[in-house]
């Protein structure tokens, strides 16, 4: 097999070809091409350079997401926008792109010379549908470990045992274990996925730079645990939204995975009253406070829920269980007490 590096450096002679077919939602302007982001998503934030050396500074190939941070070579962006998991499918997409002889054939490698379907809500299917439930597994242990025992219902969250993750251009790929959590619409319709990479352990979370990434549409969707009726409640990470769950046990959630997700997340249209799970920080009292004008505008009662600590899994995690449930029951409207609360007592 040819390394990563000549793979990169052969996929970066043909940068343009490569962003055209894998970044289809984008276009050339001068030197680079813009898109939205690596899973191919239409806007300008992110840039590609379509000329340049080789390698160092500024070669071609080379991209830079400025609203995330993101960077990376064109391995990456195969990676990022197919929804490629393990590292030797993501060299035989790029091989099968150069029409090169697949490394390390397999029964199925005339299917992975076919190119892939691109596009964020492929990628996410594509990464749940190798995941398997999350019961007897790491992410069972790691949720645990964060004080989460109330596990019924997390269907939209995954297991998978060896997701990819490259750091970096200069470091070898990796794989770890990851919590994969589904991203759904109103309909209930897979929009993405979200990656959360583990300690083999199960005691934390892997010890690698960014342990956290998303694919596809998140702007209004989220995870979802329940359905969505007339009560529910909304928070920014799955961590946060369970351990709220544990002790309101009945009430449909979602996390919608960032603040800015949060503030912008889409309502049922059965939906009367809204619990917004507040991050103690500035980016959380935004959240908090752009989502309860938008429920408010909409007629909808928004009752905000907040942590004595930075955030609900914080405080689970450091005052227990009893001292989350009390605090709860004093901000929660004295009809959802019972409804919700009643298996909690």
């Amino acid at each position: 097999m040819k390394t990563a590096t000549d793979l990169a450096q052969r996929l970066g002679r043909r940068a343009e070809a490569v962003c055209r077919y894998y970044l289809s939602a984008g276009h050339r302007e001068g030197r680079y091409w813009l898109v939205g982001d690596a899973r191919n998503t239409p806007g300008r934030s992110m840039f590609v350079r379509l000329t340049g050396p080789e390698s160092g500074k500024g070669a071609a190939g080379k991209w830079t997401d400025a609203a995330t941070g993101e960077h990376g070579d064109l391995l990456d962006l195969i990676r990022e926008s197919c929804g490629l998991v393990d590292f030797t499918d993501i060299v035989n997409e790029a091989r099968a792109f150069l029409r090169m002889q697949p490394y390390e054939p397999e029964p199925q490698s005339r299917q992975r010379l076919a190119r892939m379907p691109t596009g964020s809500l492929e990628a996410a299917r594509r990464l749940l549908g190798r995941s398997k439930p999350i019961s007897g597994t790491i992410v069972e242990a790691y949720l645990r470990e964060r004080g989460i025992a109330h596990l019924q219902g997390t269907e939209s969250l995954r297991f998978h045992p060896r997701c990819y993750y490259r750091p970096d251009k200069h470091s070898p790929p990796e794989t770890w274990p990851a919590m994969i959590a589904a991203v759904t619409d109103l309909n209930g319709q897979i929009t993405g996925a979200h990656r959360t990479w583990l300690d083999p352990s199960g005691r934390g979370k892997a010890p690698i730079d960014t342990p956290r990434r998303a694919m596809g549409a998140l702007l209004g969707n989220a995870v979802r645990l329940g359905i969505g009726n007339d009560v529910m409640a909304a928070g920014e990470g799955i961590e946060t939204v369970l351990s709220l769950r544990s002790v309101l046990l009945d009430m449909p959630m979602l996390a919608a995975l960032s603040a800015a997700h949060l503030a912008a997340v889409l309502f049922p249209p059965t939906l009367r009253r809204l619990y917004i799970a507040r991050d103690n920080d500035p980016a959380g009292d935004w959240a908090c406070n752009t989502l309860t004008g938008r429920a408010r505008t909409a007629g909808i009662d928004a009752i905000m829920l907040s942590p004595q600590r930075s955030d609900f899994n914080d405080d689970l995690r450091n005052l227990g269980l009893e001292a989350l449930r009390t605090s709860i029951r004093m901000q929660v409207a004295p009809d959802d007490v019972g409804r919700f609360m009643s298996n909690a007592a």
